[in-house]
């Protein structure tokens, strides 16, 4: 039996109070062998010792600047059709968890060299965005808020 290995993502689904969703579009210099333009979630992976709620505050404020984050709610998991490299000849699975994050209204979003612009999108919009890298589970999520 050869069983998988994931790696466990977080992704902040940031909405302001039009309804719109935070998304940031991924510097291309920064992708390794990947140089597709897309638009993303901000989020990042859970690091040992760390919770999730650790990583969505870290990865939120890397990412945008914000660092004051409230009412955190998960709103769904799907497994990824990402692979992430891991030593030379291996790679691990993605899961991707999603939580809804509410941050101040007039939060400043500055956003870090991993990206090159942000923008708010309606969730139809953004699932549309998210789907050139994402799995059709993954944007329906978003699609549906």
């Amino acid at each position: 039996m050869s069983e998988d290995s994931y790696h466990l993502g977080i992704k902040a689904l940031i909405r302001n109070n039009e309804g719109k969703v935070l998304l940031l579009q991924v510097n291309p210099a920064k992708l390794h062998g990947e140089r597709k333009n897309y638009w993303d979630l901000p989020g990042g992976r859970v690091q040992k010792r760390h919770t999730v709620i650790d990583t969505l505050k870290r990865e939120v404020a890397e990412e945008t600047g914000v660092t004051d984050i409230k009412n955190t709610k998960e709103i769904g998991m799907v497994l990824a059709n990402i692979r992430i490299p891991v030593g030379e000849n291996d790679t691990v699975g993605l899961i991707l968890s999603v939580y809804e994050c509410v941050i101040a209204d007039g939060s400043n979003i500055v956003i870090s060299d991993e990206h090159v612009a942000y923008d708010w999108f309606t969730p139809k919009e953004a699932a549309d965005l998210l789907a050139i890298k994402y799995p059709q589970p993954f944007c329906s999520l978003i699609a549906k808020l």
